[in-house]
């Protein structure tokens, strides 16, 4: 199924931008009268008939809206340490939004070796997978911030703490789960699927940290503001594979429903 993108619909007109536009006319070879199809990013799926086949932007008259096309039915944030190698974290996130992915955020931890990220191709790359998995939404990508930056700014939200780490429903938010390797008797980990399988919600974000692991006091901050943490199994995982046997843990807990 071929897939278009554009953020510029409205009024039953959507417009392609130059990009789009030239895939659409100079490489697929369509003209005025054919049917195109065209997500929004938002999760609307528009069925459209072409009405200018510009190169430059071709607009189209929307003929029929499918909402939500295909969604998952959960919502999940992940928070990942950008990888020493920009390729293994482009790879983490293009597979992570073709399994289901609603936002993603470079956090930069103590130990992590690479502290510059930029958005731009990581956006691209989104659009892309959203198109080759059929999914009218893209997931949104944050701009960089420490783990620090970013715990506290969820702090206010979050369904961790004891209830929801003993099965709670997550009633006063999203369920905050933070993975890192090494053991603390104060604060067991416990299995992803385990914790995962006794929450109610539909709202997770998970912290998945550098190649050098968060420091004790970035897990203990976070601890502290309702994240739980858990593990992903015996095996010592690379960042990135860290980050998307996460995801898959999540696809598949909601996916059985």
């Amino acid at each position: 199924m071929e897939l278009f993108y554009s953020r510029d619909i409205d009024g039953g007109i959507c417009r392609l931008d130059k990009d789009e536009s030239g895939h659409c006319v100079k490489v697929l070879r369509h003209r005025a009268g054919d049917e195109i199809s065209v997500i929004d990013g938002c999760g609307t799926m528009y069925r459209c008939r072409i009405t200018s086949d510009s190169p430059k932007g071709v607009e189209a008259m929307v003929v029929e809206e499918t909402p939500d096309w295909g969604g998952h039915p959960y919502r999940l944030h992940m928070a990942v340490c950008p990888t020493k190698n920009n390729d293994r974290y482009e790879w983490f996130v293009e597979k992570a939004c073709e399994m289901g992915l609603d936002e993603v955020s470079p956090v930069i931890g103590e130990h992590s070796e690479r502290r510059v990220f930029k958005t731009a191709r990581v956006e691209k790359i989104l659009v892309s997978a959203a198109k080759q998995s059929l999914k009218g939404a893209v997931p949104v990508a944050h701009e960089p911030v420490s783990v620090k930056e970013f715990i506290e700014g969820v702090a206010g939200s979050g369904a961790g703490g004891d209830g929801a780490g003993a099965g709670g429903n997550g009633a006063g938010g999203p369920l905050k789960l933070i993975a890192y390797c090494f053991e603390d008797e104060r604060v067991p980990r416990r299995s992803i699927k385990e914790v995962l399988g006794g929450y109610e919600g539909r709202d997770i974000i998970v912290l998945i940290g550098p190649e050098g692991d968060f420091s004790r006091t970035e897990a203990e901050l976070a601890i502290q503001n309702g994240f739980i943490p858990v593990h992903l199994g015996d095996s010592r995982l690379r960042t990135e594979t860290a980050a998307l046997t996460a995801v898959a843990a999540a696809y598949f807990r909601y996916m059985e429903q």
